[in-house]
């Protein structure tokens, strides 16, 4: 028997949006049929992070597009404390009538991999917190950039990338990108490392991607089979004690082997993810349809206005008065019932779901009312 077709309807908003579900049914049919993936794939040894860093600059060199300092006072604080370290201190009414056009209070933010040494260079970001027009073609003073606990981890300086461009003239203005945050390559240096545990004790701790009892017993499992019974355990549903060699290079040499061990994929839960703001539904491989009724009718609000102009007879001194005259009508559309068919695969489900026609603002309450109605077999996530 030939299938059913996908598309029901020849409308531009309607074959857009199926074209995209089917899109997302091939990549979750793509992951199903991945037999196994990596251990550092689906999990991170605890302690093995980022670490991210922030602190206040100043971006000199503007082309006259700084801060008002006027507006911004802290663009002035700033500037009156670096001159301060320079050596340079000015009178307090002089700080107060500085006009500094070319100088712009930023906000630095960094992330230091983990294993970072001192002397390496990492990028950072650097994004305008006053009012700014542009920080195109400025460079970043020597700013000091810190950790949660307050200690300073390294130095950034250097000439901003902007991503950017605009003009104005006449009251005109064009602009291409975003011209208030920028970014230097290697713009800072560490200055002091973060130590990591992952040297430190008998075993250390694989931290799963996500939460699932069965990929835990798995890993487990694998690492069993290829170090040997009791090397692994499963804690809870996410963690997983791994006893490794005490000596460094033994066990980052175990580290290594152990993370390319094939760990063989579990069905995931069932999940429909709703974004009530963009009207976007996916769901994954595991979401299957009960059978059901579902009836379903348009409702359209159409106002039209027509102005009425009311004129006064000759010599009667009157005014002429325009009023507005609204008519307004409402059209319901008959719904009608459809019996949807059980759906055990996605494909049946997404065939199901097309056959009622719905728009995707209304099939997210036509989802809500079928899993309230027990003929869903997924978990519901509106975002």
């Amino acid at each position: 028997m030939k299938p059913a077709p996908l598309f029901h309807n020849s409308s531009c908003w309607r074959t857009h949006w199926l074209a995209g579900l089917a899109v997302a049914m091939s990549l979750l049919g793509c992951v199903q049929t991945a037999s196994a993936a990596r251990i550092k794939e689906v999990a991170s040894i605890d302690g093995v992070r980022t670490n991210q860093l922030t602190g206040f600059g100043l971006v000199t060199g503007l082309d006259g597009t700084g801060d008002q300092t006027t507006q911004m006072p802290y663009t002035t604080q700033g500037l009156r404390n670096y001159l301060e370290q320079m050596g340079i201190v000015l009178p307090a009414d002089k700080l107060s009538s500085l006009q500094l056009k070319n100088v712009a209070a930023v906000v630095v933010t960094a992330q230091i991999p983990p294993f970072a040494r001192p002397g390496q260079v990492v990028d950072v970001v650097v994004s305008s917190m006053g009012n700014a027009k542009s920080l195109k073609g400025g460079a970043l003073l020597t700013t000091p950039l810190r950790g949660a606990d307050g200690e300073i981890y390294a130095l950034a300086q250097g000439n901003l990338v902007v991503a950017g461009a605009g003009a104005a003239a006449g009251g005109s203005k064009v602009q291409i990108n975003h011209l208030s945050a920028g970014r230097i390559p290697g713009g800072a240096q560490i200055e002091r490392g973060i130590p990591t545990p992952l040297l430190e004790g008998a075993s250390f701790k694989l931290g799963l991607e996500a939460s699932d009892f069965q990929t835990a017993r798995r890993v487990a499992q694998s690492i069993n089979q290829r170090f040997g019974p009791a090397t692994a355990k499963a804690l809870d549903g996410r963690t997983v004690e791994v006893k490794a060699p005490i000596d460094p290079d033994a066990r980052i040499a175990f580290i290594a082997d152990m993370e390319e061990l094939s760990v063989e994929n579990s069905v995931p839960a069932a999940k429909v993810v709703i974004n009530s703001r963009t009207g976007s539904i996916v769901l994954n491989q595991a979401v299957s349809l009960g059978p059901c009724a579902v009836a379903h009718g348009n409702l359209s609000v159409s106002i039209s206005s027509t102005p009425v102009i009311s004129q006064p007879g000759p010599l009667s001194g009157g005014q002429t008065v325009v009023t507005e005259r609204a008519n307004i009508q409402i059209k319901q559309e008959p719904g009608v019932l459809i019996q949807v068919p059980a759906a055990p695969q996605l494909a049946d489900v997404v065939r199901a779901l097309n056959a009622l026609g719905a728009t995707p603002q209304d099939l997210l309450a036509i989802l809500q009312a079928i899993k309230s109605a027990g003929a869903l077999n997924a978990e519901l996530e509106v975002i």
